[in-house]
């Protein structure tokens, strides 16, 4: 029977999942159940083996409850079954990690220090409620947990909460009694509002009564230190060499404040995870963390964003992270870097054979630094899940080197962010072409704002569509005709929620520079789309 509308897109059927997606969940589950997180801090962490048998129970109850949600659809489809799929998938993966590592089933007891019963808690956090003041009465009664003999407390947070002078000697000598069994120290955001002179005197104050302790967890960050908080803090940091997490966000950490910070923390032997996000570095200060990084042989997580940080400064971080083989995160975004300190990141990528996440954003790469990345990315051993390159004016120059590492990268790959670059359609159709490739795991592309028109939307749609656990396509921000919207819509009409909004897209859109780039030829594109439209299943 000839349909009503010719163009109609055919059905496709995105349920059940293949084993291979199946299995490749049950990774992923491990991979949340063993990193550590907010809540993992305070529940305690899965060891490898009880991860891997709850992501095997996890995912085996989300499969059979999607499953019978799938067999009550009217349509058959399965959409919403694969929505369910997720949302259960990611209920049962919260309850695990609040349950937490199994106890010890031994013939010898597990310590009462381990469990977590309200005498015998290990995470003490006051950040919750509302962000306020806090004096010497409140913090006698809100600290007072941590003053009860045989407590076991581990971690504290103090975060959201401004403690003036009077506060903090009350949590002085509290701390100062503790600092031999914390390990996990969480003063971040907690002098807000407070005049300089009393900030740092607070500063100082907390500095002196945790003196001595052996933090592998330290986080000072949204705090405004500067020079000055830094070398307040100069009795805590000078007493450090076991820090494994350090984090200095949103700090006010200048060229001065970075060298202090370099100056003052004796080893980073045994440094993992490393954030200087949102501060005042530039490259004299990058300068100065190269050396801090040089000397972190393990790290694994480096975090350098929005710190106006230069090309010169820009090299010097970039040779400074080839020697850090173990690196698995690099973000890097919102950085005049430029082509210059481009191509030294991209001599480093090599090194790095476990790298899975790389946030390259806003670092004037234009094509040439992109290329370069691109290339060592691609031909890298490195399990890359997460790719972001947006707002680096890159063109179709770079498009086929983009699908290659995307190609080369499809068994691991979650996330694609290629946002706000020059793409233009010929860029998008290379690059969705690619994506019609089986991946094993993506859930997130992201072309918005790249000057594509309605025959590149359409083939990106096409491309992700059907793939099972795909979240979210964000083309927004493009030149999209009024007709357009409509035909990308009509492709997600089983699957809205998958298509990102379009309210921002330009019906009228801008005229090309060059009339030689234009790729709206119909006869063109005709050749360029064979064989992309989305075939039934037989």
């Amino acid at each position: 029977m000839e349909s009503a509308a010719p163009n109609h897109l055919r059905s496709i059927k995105l349920w059940p999942p293949s084993h291979g997606t199946r299995l490749v969940l049950v990774q992923r589950i491990v991979k949340n159940l063993t990193t550590p997180s907010i809540l993992s801090r305070k529940y305690g962490i899965l060891s490898k083996e009880e991860a891997e048998e709850e992501a095997k129970q996890i995912e085996s109850t989300a499969f059979a409850t999607a499953n019978q949600h799938f067999e009550k659809e009217p349509d058959g489809d399965g959409g919403s079954a694969v929505q369910t799929y997720a949302k259960e998938s990611s209920k049962l993966m919260v309850e695990a990690v609040k349950r937490g590592p199994k106890p010890k089933t031994d013939e010898e007891p597990e310590p009462i220090s381990d469990s977590i019963t309200p005498h015998h808690e290990i995470f003490f956090d006051i950040s919750g409620g509302k962000r306020a003041f806090i004096e010497s009465d409140e913090a006698r009664e809100l600290l007072k947990p941590l003053s009860e003999p045989g407590n076991k407390y581990t971690k504290i947070c103090f975060s959201n909460r401004s403690f003036g002078l009077d506060a903090a000697r009350i949590a002085g000598p509290i701390l100062s009694s503790l600092k031999e069994q914390l390990t996990e120290v969480d003063l971040s955001d907690f002098i807000a509002g407070r005049p300089e002179a009393e900030a740092l005197e607070v500063m100082s104050m907390f500095s002196e009564s945790l003196e001595g302790s052996n933090l592998r967890y330290l986080n000072l960050s949204n705090n405004a230190l500067g020079e000055k908080g830094v070398r307040a803090f100069e009795k805590l940091l000078a007493s450090q060499s076991n820090l494994e997490e350090l984090y200095l966000m949103n700090d006010g950490i200048s060229e001065e404040a970075a060298k202090a910070v370099c100056e003052l923390i004796p080893s980073t032997n045994k440094l993992k995870i490393l954030h200087f996000h949102n501060n005042m570095t530039g490259d004299e200060g990058a300068i100065a963390i190269s050396g801090l990084v040089r000397e972190s042989p393990i790290l694994e997580d480096f975090r350098c964003s929005s710190t106006r940080v230069d090309s010169e400064g820009g090299v010097e971080l970039a040779e400074a992270l080839g020697t850090c083989p173990n690196l698995k995160k690099i973000d890097l975004r919102d950085n005049m870097f430029g082509i210059e300190a481009g191509i030294a990141l991209s001599k480093s990528i090599p090194v790095f054979a476990n790298l899975t996440e790389v946030y390259f954003s806003y670092l004037n790469l234009e094509d040439e630094g992109a290329l370069a990345l691109v290339n060592a990315l691609k031909d890298s051993d490195s399990p890359l899940e997460v790719l972001e390159m947006a707002g680096n004016d890159i063109t179709s120059e770079s498009a086929s080197a983009l699908a290659a590492l995307i190609t080369a990268k499809k068994t691991s790959l979650v996330k694609l962010v290629l946002s706000e670059n020059e793409l233009k359609d010929e860029g998008a159709i290379v690059i969705g072409n690619c994506l019609k490739e089986e991946f094993g795991g993506l859930t997130e592309v992201d072309l918005s704002t790249n000057g594509i028109r309605t025959v590149g939307a359409r083939v990106l749609s096409q491309a992700v569509v059907g793939k099972p656990g795909f979240k979210l396509l964000n083309i927004n921000g493009n030149f999209l005709s009024d007709e357009g919207v409509d035909n990308v819509k009509e492709i997600f009409k089983n699957c809205p929620s998958v298509l990102g909004p379009l309210d921002e897209n330009d019906p009228e859109g801008e005229e090309y520079d060059d009339e030689e780039d234009v790729v709206d030829d119909e006869d063109a594109l005709g050749r360029k789309l064979k064989d992309l439209e989305i075939k039934q299943e037989e």
